[in-house]
């Protein structure tokens, strides 16, 4: 099982359409998935999950959030407290009894079930209470302050805890584009990481801030390591995090254009220089395992890079992969969408060979953690 993650610092560039859909094509692809929405703003779930489901799941959680877990444990009787743990809950839910810094759960509550081999932990909003106990006690990490320990390194726990029981392949972690505590404890634990970028001047500076953040991380965690005992060091992965590579995603299309990629000059020019810019600031060590070809090259080549138009707000609202959209006509659409959807179903379904191709060269990048 790899744990991997789709981060970018700057905002909009489609990242949880892309989580989403790249979570349907690997475990079309055969895979067992799970899906972690570790970004406060619960864009994933709200993708995934139909808004009727997560108020269920967030209502039955509510005075745990609001009254504390272990004082709403005790006033609740054993067995109402075993019924709610025997349905889906959130990811705050799951790491509030570490931010409360007591035991951990004694039962892993069943994920959310997109499809047979796609599941998913889903986020909720009051996350950010949890990322304010990660930035407090971060400086006790470099004493090994056991409590400290468990919540830097939960999210990381909590996707191998699963897999443990459920068998998946790979766990994907959606984040913020924040540089915040969270992410640098998700991205920090994570085997891998690759970033989606617009081709312009404000992902070039997204790619930067990442790297000056990596670089400043993995020192924090190479001190820490040296300072906490050999047991202690088994919390973390074997090694920091590593980078997977990028992708220009949700670019304009412009048919009048003579490049390779069918971006207007001004984007190309761009696009052309993201794999400069990450050599000169994601250093050399995390990224050593990509051949040249793999470092210059867009994680799927052009498969998924130009703009899908309207079709992700589709997806986004029946809760399904653009290309499985064509399948619900006539009954399972509103009647506004019919003709529409009809007129474009073929482009609608050629999406799903340009994902599952994506995915697969991003799965044989992930191969080479296993190498490095």
């Amino acid at each position: 099982m790899k744990v991997i993650s789709v981060f970018n610092n700057k905002g909009g560039v489609g990242k949880t359409t892309l989580t989403y859909h790249i979570g349907h094509a690997l475990s079309e692809m055969g895979n067992k998935v799970l899906l972690i929405d570790a970004d406060p703003q619960c864009n994933l779930t709200i993708y995934s999950i139909e808004e009727e489901v997560i108020h269920g799941i967030w209502e039955r959680e509510d005075r745990f959030i609001d009254e504390g877990f272990e004082a709403t444990r005790k006033a609740i009787s054993p067995g109402e407290f075993s019924s709610i743990n025997r349905s889906t809950r959130s990811l705050h839910y799951l790491v509030l009894p570490t931010e409360e810094g007591t035991g951990d759960l004694e039962e892993t509550p069943p994920p959310y079930k997109i499809t047979p081999s796609l599941d998913m932990i889903p986020g909720r909003l009051s996350l950010h209470l949890f990322e304010e106990k990660i930035a407090a006690r971060w400086t006790d990490l470099y004493r090994g302050e056991p409590l400290a320990l468990r919540t830097i390194t939960k999210i990381r726990e909590l996707a191998e805890k699963y897999s443990d029981v459920h068998g998946y392949d790979y766990v994907i972690v959606d984040t913020s584009p924040s540089l915040g505590a969270l992410n640098k404890s998700v991205i920090s634990t994570v085997d891998g990481f690759f970033i989606p970028a617009l081709p312009d001047l404000f992902s070039l500076y997204g790619i930067r801030n990442i790297g000056k953040a990596l670089y400043s991380w993995k020192e924090e965690f190479d001190i820490i390591y040296q300072l906490i005992s050999t047991e202690k060091r088994k919390s973390f992965p074997s090694q920091f995090v590593t980078f997977l590579g990028y992708t220009i995603y949700n670019a304009k299309r412009y048919s009048s254009s003579k490049n390779e990629w069918g971006l207007a000059e001004a984007h190309y020019n761009y696009a052309k220089q993201i794999p400069q810019t990450i050599r000169e600031n994601i250093k050399e060590s995390l990224r050593d395992h990509l051949s040249e070809q793999q470092l210059i090259s867009p994680i799927g080549g052009k498969e998924i890079m130009l703009t899908h138009n309207t079709f992700p707000s589709m997806a986004q609202y029946y809760h399904q992969p653009m290309w499985k959209i064509p399948d619900l006509i006539p009954s399972g659409v509103d009647a506004e969408h019919i003709n529409t959807l009809r007129g474009s179903s073929d482009k609608y379904r050629k999406t799903g060979p340009a994902y599952r191709n994506f995915a697969k060269d991003l799965m044989s990048r992930i191969a080479l953690l296993g190498e490095v």
